[in-house]
């Protein structure tokens, strides 16, 4: 059965659906600039690609959304968005680790197997997980962290892959990696995702929830300027 997955994480929106008639390799997809823009374009994007496919909503098997981490707006927006339309067609939800997506994603471009992903969390501070596909099934090998970019700790040895956004903001301030690639969260890797998370991670739409890690969305003023004093 299809799924649609919904990716609002950063500041790019992406939407990709599976199963319908000729559906292409990768699903029915939509991307465009995310941000404040989401909320306002993602349910559209959703019922177009639903007309686009011959599909209704209570054709789908489940919903996956980025949980994140990621941007708190976003965040919102992706799972507020996918409980309105499971409650409306009964269906069940699938939160989905952003970092894990962004490791999927690498792996379909690259063939990675050990990624190091590192998103950009702002504040000066980066999100970060080493995943490795094992066995046909991702494994996390580092737990999720929020830290400075010089404290993102990379895997010990063999080799491995940093993928997100982290490295084209903060440069050498990150681990030197063997060899990196930059992306964004990609709703097509949680399409991939789906079918190996429905029996383990679906539930019920009002037990979907986002996943801040971070309880602010900026410093202080003396916070600011505290940093500021530390780097001169």
């Amino acid at each position: 059965m299809p799924i649609l997955a919904l990716e609002t994480s950063t500041d790019s929106l992406s939407v990709a659906l599976s199963g319908g008639a000729d559906c292409p390799a990768e699903g029915w997809v939509h991307q465009a600039a995310g941000g404040p823009e989401a909320s306002r374009i993602l349910i559209p994007a959703v019922l177009d690609l639903l007309e686009r496919s011959g599909q209704r909503l209570q054709d789908l098997q489940a919903i996956a959304f980025g949980a994140g981490p990621g941007s708190f707006t976003g965040l919102r927006t992706a799972c507020a968005v996918a409980q309105g339309l499971a409650f409306g067609a009964g269906l069940n939800l699938l939160p989905v680790d952003t970092l894990l997506g962004l490791a999927e994603a690498a792996r379909a471009r690259t063939g990675a197997r050990r990624v190091l992903v590192a998103l950009d969390a702002r504040m000066d501070e980066v999100y970060s997980a080493v995943w490795t596909f094992d066995g046909g099934q991702w494994k996390c090998e580092r737990k999720l962290t929020l830290t400075s970019p010089e404290n993102v700790v990379p895997p010990c040895d063999g080799e491995w892959l940093m993928a997100g956004n982290a490295a084209a903001v903060y440069g050498a301030r990150l681990p030197c990696a063997p060899a990196e690639l930059e992306l964004r969260p990609d709703a097509r890797a949680l399409l991939r995702l789906a079918p190996a998370l429905l029996a383990t991670d679906s539930v019920p739409p009002d037990r979907a929830l986002p996943h801040y890690v971070r309880d602010k969305v900026a410093r202080t003023t003396a916070e600011r300027e505290a940093a500021g004093a530390t780097t001169k």
